[in-house]
């Protein structure tokens, strides 16, 4: 459901808005540029998140690389 509100945007932003997308889809694309800074600051914080979980379990998740390295290491292709 759409909702009429009120915004104040310098007269260069409008401008801007109007050369990108003509005046009669002002608010199409405000809506759209809205959801896209919405779905980044999602993304960064998801970011931000596994990164914190990853540095809390660096020493455990590299040792765990280590030993997937060790299995994966070439082995004599004679031995059955």
């Amino acid at each position: 459901m759409k909702v009429k509100t009120s915004i104040s945007l310098s007269e260069e932003v409008l401008r801007e808005i109007d050369r990108h997308s003509g005046a009669s889809n002002r608010s199409a694309f405000i809506e759209e540029a809205v959801w896209e800074r919405i779905q980044a600051d999602r993304r960064r914080a998801i970011g931000e998140r596994d990164r914190a979980l990853i540095a809390e379990h660096l020493e455990e998740l590299n040792a765990e690389a280590e030993d997937v390295l060790r299995f994966g290491a070439p082995w004599d292709e004679s031995q059955p």
